[in-house]
C-alpha cells in the first residue's frame, strides 16, 4: 500500500483524488485501488526496453490504496509523461478481495497537458514528434468524457478528482468527474 508514489521521480506535483461508488452513487468502502502511469519521459517502471533500460525491478509511479468511508482513495503522484502515440492517462484498477472490478485510465484536459509539456523541462525531449492529445488517442476517445479527471490548479501543482462508478461486482457502468 503506498499513497506516495513519486520515489523521487521528477515532474510536476499531482494530488490524484479517486472516489469509488456503486450504481446509486453509495461510496464503496474497502476497495482497493491500484494506479500507474509513466514518468515525465514516458517510461514506466516494471518494464525492460525503456528508454532509461531495464526498469524491472522499479515500482516508481506505481501504488495502491484502500477506499476509506467515503469510497475515497488518494495519491501523490506527478503528472503523467507522454510516450509515442498516446495521451497523458494514468492506469487503474478496483478490486474487491480478490475480485477485480475494473481497469481503466484516467484522463486529463489537454490545456493542462499542453502546459507541462511546453513549459517544464522535465518533460522536455529531443522531439515532439509522436506527442498527441486527447482528440487523437483512440483509447481516450473511446473512453469518452466519463474518463476524464477534473483537474484545477492548486499551490505547488495540480489536483485531479474523478468518481469510479461500479454498475455491480462484475464490471463498470460509468466513471465520472
Amino acid at each position: 500500500m503506498r499513497g506516495d508514489i513519486r520515489d523521487g521521480r521528477a515532474g510536476y506535483p499531482l494530488a490524484l483524488r479517486l472516489q469509488v461508488v456503486d450504481a446509486a452513487c453509495r461510496p464503496i468502502q474497502g476497495a482497493r485501488v491500484d494506479v500507474w502511469h509513466c514518468d515525465a519521459q514516458g517510461n514506466y517502471s516494471g518494464y525492460p526496453g525503456q528508454q532509461q533500460g531495464d526498469l524491472s525491478g522499479e515500482t516508481f509511479l506505481r501504488g495502491a490504496q484502500v477506499t476509506n468511508q467515503a469510497g475515497r482513495a488518494a495519491f501523490r503522484t506527478i503528472w503523467p509523461g507522454w510516450y509515442q502515440g498516446r495521451t497523458a492517462h494514468v492506469h487503474f484498477k478496483v478490486l474487491l478481495g480478490e475480485r477485480d472490478l475494473l481497469t481503466g485510465q484516467i484522463f486529463f484536459p489537454d490545456r493542462f497537458s499542453r502546459a507541462v509539456f511546453d513549459q517544464l523541462p522535465d518533460y522536455a525531449r529531443d522531439s515532439t514528434r509522436g506527442r498527441i492529445f486527447n482528440d487523437q488517442d483512440g483509447i481516450a476517445r473511446r473512453a469518452g468524457q466519463g474518463a476524464y479527471a477534473e483537474v484545477t490548479q492548486v499551490e505547488g501543482g495540480f489536483e485531479a478528482a474523478m468518481v469510479i462508478g461500479l454498475a455491480d461486482d462484475r464490471g463498470a457502468l460509468l466513471s465520472r468527474s
